[in-house]
């Protein structure tokens, strides 16, 4: 059975992740930091590249808090960007190269990146890349400026950059269909208190990671930056298969994971799934959405180590932990919140929950970000202050404990969808399909699915002019939005139900869907 263990960091030893990496580099320089297919660098050769990366920053006048943006697929070199960008004090706003040609330009805009890193899946975006933004391909093989030309020579050493806890550390993006993506600003103390955290999880210098979620997703970076900061080994996937997904973890003796429910169901469903050596596992984590218990508890019978899930949003706040291996009666919650965190809940007319009422989830920890990326306003809406000045986050979503104190998700108040990990947010579908001539009105919902876990099904209501069947209105919308983003099916519907107030009722489209 696992167990857990005392930090051995502290908030008050508050250290850069670029001088841990350089600490590494002396100490163990022949030990594989990043690992990819047949391809591995030590960490003396990473601490190399990072020098390399930053100088070259330094070199084209970025300063601390200047942003650069990635878009790619996991590969070593995306990570030794990110990486360098760090030690030199620049932001990295990573993009996802699912997005439409629209949805990154906005992202890539509102970011004010001065330089785009990208690899072949981002090729299709740069068709109409805006002025300004310099072109660095992450690999040698591409025609124009390649990353090994525009990294500063070997031996190249960055000028010192004064960063503290409140530095900038990256830019997240939450949201974009609409053209007004969130930027979610996180700090280096608030990847540090993430940092930290990793000790719970049984992470030492030993520590083999495999991840297979991507590197622009919070989800990953959550453990990437730890096994880093605590000298271990990360294995990247550059695209997830759950059969070599297990390969590579028997081959590697991999020790620990972050995986979203959808890859755990296709990894147990993997027909010999108990031919694979996983014994060397000490702490599997899961994070980014519904957990169901009967998935959790066939994890915890057939796959070794511990299991861990993590409640929260990447914007931070109060987050709730489950250790599973220790709780296997209370794997229908979310756990008990974490050390340092408080989560409150709130009624409807803002009064805190009574024991045992359900309310809407705030929290408040070390790990908050900064704000959203220059939209004062947004951030405020998130924003709840607490009688005593405290400053708590709103999640959206609703929640109620138990007379032990854990945590159960009864409800997603804002009516976002989590499909293979990632959130899509149903108002911005429904705003895209409002958007198409004829429609009057439509909602989003999401359904169970197999595959993904859930998917977005439309229900819209037509005018009388329309021209044209459910189906051509599926494709032109599909067409404006990203490869995890679309829209699984659409149904014309005379109009929506509405409760007395003219609140739509989603539940009644999901039953209706169901059945």
């Amino acid at each position: 059975m696992a167990t857990t263990k005392s930090s051995e960091y502290s908030l008050a030893e508050f250290q850069l992740l670029s001088d841990l990496i350089r600490s590494h580099g002396v100490s163990t320089p022949s030990k594989a930091a990043l690992v990819l297919d047949d391809k591995t660098i030590s960490y003396s050769q990473l601490d190399t590249i990072l020098d390399r990366v930053a100088a070259s920053f330094q070199q084209h006048e970025l300063k601390l808090g200047d942003v650069i943006s990635i878009c790619g697929y996991n590969s070593i070199e995306y990570a030794c960007v990110f990486l360098g960008a760090l030690r030199a004090g620049v932001v990295t706003a990573p993009i996802a190269p699912s997005v439409t040609s629209e949805q990154f330009n906005s992202m890539l805009s509102d970011s004010g990146a001065k330089f785009l890193f990208v690899d072949d899946a981002a090729e299709k975006l740069l068709t109409e890349l805006q002025p300004g933004v310099e072109c660095i391909y992450l690999k040698s093989d591409k025609s124009g400026s390649s990353l090994e030309d525009w990294m500063a020579p070997v031996g190249a050493s960055p000028s010192f950059v004064e960063i503290g806890p409140d530095s900038p550390f990256n830019i997240i993006y939450s949201s974009g269909t609409t053209g007004t993506p969130k930027g979610i600003l996180q700090s280096h103390g608030m990847r540090w208190a993430h940092t930290v955290r990793g000790a719970a999880y049984q992470f030492d210098s030993s520590s083999q990671t495999l991840s297979s979620t991507p590197l622009y997703s919070n989800t990953t970076l959550v453990l990437f930056f730890p096994t880093i900061a605590f000298g271990g080994t990360v294995t990247l996937m550059k695209k997830f298969d759950a059969k070599k997904y297990l390969e590579i973890a028997t081959k590697q003796k991999i020790t620990h994971t972050m995986l979203v429910p959808i890859q755990y169901q296709r990894i147990m469903a993997v027909n010999n799934f108990s031919s694979y050596d996983l014994s060397a596992f000490k702490m599997k984590l899961c994070t980014s959405a519904p957990f169901h218990p009967d998935l959790k508890k066939d994890v915890l019978k057939r796959w070794p180590g511990g299991l861990i899930e993590i409640y929260g949003m990447t914007e931070g706040g109060g987050s709730c932990i489950l250790y599973a291996h220790n709780h296997p009666d209370k794997l229908h919650t979310v756990g008990k919140p974490a050390e340092g965190h408080e989560i409150r809940l709130l009624t409807n007319d803002e009064q805190q929950a009574a024991p045992g009422q359900a309310g809407e989830i705030l929290g408040h920890s070390p790990s908050m970000m900064t704000g959203y990326y220059g939209q004062p306003e947004k951030t405020k809406e998130i924003v709840w202050t607490a009688p005593d000045k405290k400053r708590f986050f709103r999640s959206g979503d609703i929640g109620v404990f138990d007379e032990d104190g854990f945590l159960s998700i009864i409800d997603r108040k804002k009516d976002m969808i989590i499909s293979g990990g990632f959130n899509i947010y149903s108002s911005d579908l429904e705003e895209i399909l409002r958007q198409q001539k004829g429609v009057m009105e439509a909602a989003v919902v999401g359904v169970p699915s197999d595959k993904w876990g859930e998917t977005p099904v439309a229900y819209v209501a037509v005018s009388s002019n329309f021209k044209g069947c459910e189906q051509d209105l599926l494709s032109r919308v599909n067409e404006k939005l990203g490869s995890v983003q679309r829209i699984s099916d659409l149904r014309f519907v005379s109009e929506l139900p509405r409760s007395s107030i003219g609140k739509v009722l989603k539940k009644d489209l999901i039953r209706e869907h169901c059945n």
